[in-house]
């Protein structure tokens, strides 16, 4: 799992931080003018900082077979000689934590926070100016262990995004209290009148003012969020040796039993937290499943849901325990947020308002407009030219 965070990593001289993580024998010779170059694990890494460039640098990285070693790395960097008795190159050495404050009041100007593996640039913001300071206030201001700390930046996260989980779960409701009047539109049309009947529930929608992807789209955008703590927890390294209940080190996997045999894809252990998180995750999906509308389509896209949770099983058994335990809380505490969701809205008052708005004239906007008047004026130069 280390193999994932090491790697030589370098500056481009004014640019982007790049690295060759490889798990086989590879060589790069850099024709840019380099700023730094760094050996990079899990946890810390050791910096040789130019006070100007570095030029024609070579850097070489092989995974090693050795259980206990993990690559081999090597940087070769050729210094001009100008002929003089006594020359000098300033450089600067930088050995320490992968910590995201450390990185940054140290070489804030030169990207070293950029060793961070946070994800793509759009999630790595949330991470640097969402995940880090939150997490940093509860680190600083707390008396707990990182367990309590992790929940308490869960409960944070949970509490923020919440309008956005009403809305998906209203959303859910409004489909699930229609699907009588979709039930009647699937039995008057045909297979063979598949558009009619697209065409007849769309209408039905418009009319209801309701909108299918809008359980989808809520939960879309708390996407980025359940990414970027994919990329934080297993590399922080406050989390490093230590303990929660039965995880002895929030940053490894939390291993309750060793197999006698590995399993492709699994391995050879049982994370509890993993496995906790994948059994709460499919009762979440059961509960879920039961608010949408029943039909050939969405039976096969539920299908496909419960699927996703076994994949996760084998995805995060070997992955940090914090990052289990976190979709595991993350989970719960929907769960949690749906049932009392459930006790405040009435599927029956739902449906009255729904009845309503179908009552109401439907608002045409300027772009039905105008296609209803170019349809109106098509239908007339056919009339004429019929004459």
């Amino acid at each position: 799992f280390e193999n994932r965070y090491t790697g030589i990593y370098y500056n481009f001289y004014g640019n982007d931080v790049n690295r060759i993580v490889s798990d086989g024998d590879k060589t790069e010779k850099l024709q840019t003018k380099v700023k730094w170059v760094a050996f990079k694990q899990q946890f810390f890494s050791s910096v040789l900082v130019a006070e100007d460039s570095f030029n024609d640098v070579e850097i070489h990285s092989k995974a090693l077979p050795d259980e206990d070693l993990l690559k081999e790395m090597e940087t070769t960097i050729p210094l001009a000689y100008n002929g003089e008795a006594e020359e000098k190159y300033r450089m600067k050495f930088f050995f320490g934590p992968n910590a995201y404050d450390v990185l940054n009041t140290y070489g804030k100007d030169i990207d070293l926070p950029g060793l961070l593996n946070l994800g793509w640039n759009w999630i790595s913001w949330i991470s640097k100016y969402v995940i880090i300071p939150i997490f940093h206030f509860l680190k600083r201001n707390t008396p707990f262990n990182y367990g309590i700390i992790i929940l308490l930046l869960t409960l944070i996260i949970k509490i923020v995004i919440f309008p956005l989980t009403f809305k998906s779960y209203i959303s859910q409701a409004k489909m699930r209290v229609l699907k009588p009047q979709i039930d009647e539109i699937n039995r008057k049309y045909s297979k063979e009148q598949a558009l009619e009947k697209q065409k007849a529930t769309m209408e039905l929608y418009k009319r209801a003012g309701v909108n299918p992807m809008g359980g989808c789209l809520p939960m879309l955008l708390q996407f980025p969020i359940l990414i970027s703590m994919f990329y934080f927890f297993p590399g922080a390294i406050e989390l490093r040796q230590q303990s929660f209940l039965w995880a002895e080190d929030l940053a490894s996997y939390d291993s309750i039993l060793n197999l006698p045999f590995r399993i492709p894809g699994y391995g050879s252990h049982v994370s509890l937290f993993c496995l906790l998180m994948t059994v709460v995750n499919i009762v979440y999906m059961r509960m879920n499943n039961k608010n949408q509308p029943q039909n050939d389509q969405m039976k096969s896209m539920q299908m496909m849901m419960y699927i996703m949770p076994v994949m996760f099983l084998f995805i995060f058994n070997s992955y940090s325990a914090a990052l289990s335990y976190y979709y595991l809380i993350a989970t719960l505490i929907t769960i949690f947020q749906t049932w009392i969701i459930r006790k405040f809205v009435d599927d029956e008052k739902l449906l009255q308002k729904i009845e309503l708005a179908k009552s109401k004239p439907l608002k045409k906007s300027k772009f039905r407009k105008r296609l209803e008047e170019m349809q109106r004026m098509q239908q007339q130069k056919q009339r004429r030219q019929k004459r």
